[in-house]
């Protein structure tokens, strides 16, 4: 299991407005798409740059794919990265104002301290 890999995602997910579209409408494509294509692509370098050990894990596959932030929070996906990326792709989809916030924090309060390790 990679935290990095994870939060590399998600941060590249919502930083394009058409990946973000793109991984709310076809959630599993997109993430076997970037897995194939983008997760060893070296942040900030040319595009030549790449690395050849990254991977998902079956079990972070299936989260990414159903959209499982608290999967993803359990395994150490920082949750400002879900968060934000949430709200891009969800926020429409509830009536009142914060309502996808609270929806997001009620799936996690389950969950005490200690927090899982976030730190990649």
């Amino acid at each position: 299991m990679s935290k990095y890999l994870l939060n590399k995602f998600l941060y590249t997910i919502d930083r394009d407005a058409e990946l973000t579209e793109r991984y709310r409408d076809d959630p599993a494509g997109t993430v076997a798409w970037w897995e194939a294509e983008e997760a060893n692509r070296i942040l900030n370098c040319v595009v030549a740059e790449r690395s050849t050990w990254l991977s998902f894990t079956d079990e972070e596959r299936r989260a990414l794919a159903d959209h499982d932030h608290v999967a993803l929070f359990e395994m150490g996906a920082h949750p400002f990265l879900t968060l934000t990326l949430w709200i891009a792709m969800f926020e429409r989809d509830f009536d009142e104002p914060l309502a996808m916030q609270l929806d997001y924090a009620a799936k996690l309060a389950h969950l005490g301290l200690p927090y899982p390790d976030i730190s990649t």
